[in-house]
């Protein structure tokens, strides 16, 4: 539950709207909800600022579609990873207003608009095929509220077409850089902008490239100061970590 929650929960008994065993049952579920294969934190909105993600991969249709069902229960916006149509449609069941995301792969509930910062998160690929990072790095940040201004597909091999969007990038209080290969597009963005950079290593790339190996290497050796790096292919964690940079 948010404060926000508590304390109109709190409000409704004390004018006798609500029962306190009412009020209790609708607060036994914290910290957390047990379903047996998964254990819900409900608390961590009131610890973080941000409510519990559902990372999908390794788990059921049937349970996605039961933690979701859950969380529905609660007043905040939720947000699925790495999900397939099969798990949105099982969801879209329970929930006709969810949204599936094809390229980031999630599932995203809007409850609640959430308040806006009157700046950006400056989302930056180096080709086309670090799309899909990209785009769960976006829905993430989106879903908690920021604004997000997409620069897609101007690596290094075409260095004139990064030049022509600095502007934009020099704009957003944040930046986030997508790239394969070997990993470079985070160096040259951080070594002309005053603005923090989270690099996201993507597995996009020939034999060498080792599944992203490279780029991870060549970003964490960065000569560039100013850069955060992410794991492999971790949308989500540029997303969400942006996100609170630009809500400090």
């Amino acid at each position: 539950m948010s404060p926000e929650e508590i304390k109109k929960l709190l409000q409704e008994v004390s004018e006798g709207r609500i029962s306190p065993d009412e009020a209790y049952q609708t607060l036994r579920d914290m910290p957390y909800r047990d379903l047996g294969f998964a254990k819900i934190d409900n608390h961590r909105e009131l610890r973080t600022g941000y409510p519990e993600v559902i990372f999908c991969s390794g788990k059921t249709v049937e349970q996605v579609r039961d933690i979701i069902a859950f969380m529905l229960t609660k007043d905040t916006n939720i947000l699925a990873t790495r999900a397939t149509p099969e798990m949105f449609a099982a969801v879209q069941g329970i929930y006709k207003e969810a949204v599936y995301h094809p390229l980031a792969r999630t599932i995203t509930i809007k409850r609640k608009e959430p308040e806006l910062p009157a700046t950006y998160i400056a989302l930056v690929t180096a080709g086309t095929s670090d799309i899909p990072v990209a785009e769960e790095a976006a829905v993430t940040a989106e879903i908690f509220g920021n604004r997000v201004e997409r620069i897609f597909d101007v690596g290094v091999a075409g260095i004139h077409r990064l030049v022509d969007n600095l502007p934009r990038i020099r704009n957003a209080r944040i930046v986030v850089v997508i790239a394969g290969m070997e990993g470079a597009l985070p160096s040259i963005v951080a070594g002309l902008i005053a603005r923090p950079v989270i690099a996201v290593p993507t597995s996009i790339g020939y034999g060498a490239n080792f599944q992203g190996l490279s780029a991870l290497l060549g970003m964490l050796t960065s000569c560039s100061s100013g850069i955060a790096v992410v794991n492999i292919d971790n949308g989500f964690g540029a997303g969400f970590f942006a996100s609170m940079i630009n809500k400090l």
